[in-house]
């Protein structure tokens, strides 16, 4: 009998969510950690994205975390531009329309809520680049889908440009101290109890 098994990681900026390379971007196969040969990425994020990633070669992840029937909470920490205020917040939670390729759709409901600039977090490399004459200001929301690029359409569509996007968590399972680039390994158990798919 197979046996699964089953990883996070904290994926840093510039890397794609795939083990394949493509031009002169780094890709999983670039960290320091080997993974099974048969094991992959469960979603993704993109390159200038940072945060959780979940790997396993138990085909039935893929449905039961990916199928839009199945929605589950993703939990992101974003630096953007400007000064976010609750009616912006509001804004975001209630639903904002952005394009997907070229065809207007409204956001589901979310939860939005600024928040002050974590005092731990490590700078990114390479840094965000802002501008001095522009503050910058930090807010988390949590999402039950995940069209692409769509944490980066919202905060612009209520005008925060989105400087720095980090996945800290998926339903209860949460980048807490993972450095960047490091993996961690769950038992099977914890691992679906964190994600609530455990019944």
């Amino acid at each position: 009998m197979k046996s699964f098994r089953y990883f996070a990681l904290n994926k840093p900026y510039g890397m794609l969510s795939q083990f394949s390379r493509e031009g002169n971007n780094k890709s999983l196969a670039d960290l320091d950690f080997k993974f099974p040969p048969d094991v992959y990425p469960i979603g993704r994020l993109d390159s200038d994205s940072e945060g959780l990633i979940l790997l396993s070669n138990d085909p039935a992840l893929n449905h039961a975390l990916l199928a839009p029937v199945k929605a589950h909470w993703r939990k992101y920490l974003i630096q953007v531009e400007g000064l976010i205020e609750e009616k912006d917040c509001i804004r975001l939670r209630d639903g904002v329309q952005f394009s997907i390729n070229g065809n207007s759709y409204k956001s589901l409901p979310c939860k939005a809520e600024a928040v002050e600039a974590p005092f731990d977090l490590p700078e990114r490399n390479p840094p965000v680049r802002f501008r001095k004459s522009i503050p910058t200001s930090w807010l988390i929301m949590e999402l039950r889908e995940g069209k692409n690029r769509q944490v980066r359409k919202m905060t612009a569509a209520v005008g925060f440009p989105t400087l720095r996007l980090i996945r800290i968590g998926i339903e209860k399972l949460l980048l807490d101290k993972l450095g960047s680039g490091e993996v961690i390994e769950f038992e099977r158990a914890d691992f679906l109890k964190k994600l609530n798919l455990l019944k």
